[in-house]
């Protein structure tokens, strides 16, 4: 509700020209009808701001549950898998061809492999080359300042 609200102001001043039309009798009346008035605006303001912060609330929680890189994520997964699909038939051919049954689970597993680390690297602990321990100090202190 803004200070300057023309509709109360406008009410203000019907509320004093009855005063000063019907007297001192009606005031107690007047008044009481003029706070009701204030008293419905302020509430409308209260609900609306309500519904308003309601509604920042229900985005907010959209936006963080349709997570921007989820949808890339499922089509980067979905290529590697027919890319590797694709892969997999002539290499299945060149391993059944060279060692018969042994070629083709190897083969196979090797696929298998290749696609579940794919899938599951964001779950995989990360670790760099080499390993902290045998990193020179120089290189420890910068991996801690970044």
């Amino acid at each position: 509700m803004d200070a300057r609200d023309p509709e109360l102001t406008k009410e203000l001043h019907a509320t004093l020209q009855a005063r000063q039309e019907l007297g001192p009798d009606y005031e107690p009346a007047l008044i009481a009808s003029f706070l009701e008035k204030v008293e419905q605006r302020m509430d409308g303001t209260a609900d609306r701001e309500v519904r308003r912060q309601a509604a920042e609330r229900r985005m907010a929680a959209a936006r963080e549950a349709r997570a921007p890189g989820a949808s890339a994520r499922f089509w980067e997964q979905y290529g590697f898998g027919v890319v590797s699909l694709a892969l997999a038939v002539p290499l299945t051919a060149i391993a059944v061809t060279q060692a018969q049954l042994p070629g083709l689970v190897v083969c196979w597993a090797g696929i298998v492999g290749i696609n579940a680390v794919h899938a599951f690297r964001d779950r995989l602990p990360r670790q760099g080359w080499p390993p902290r321990e045998s990193r020179r100090p120089s290189d420890r202190e910068a991996d801690s300042e970044a």
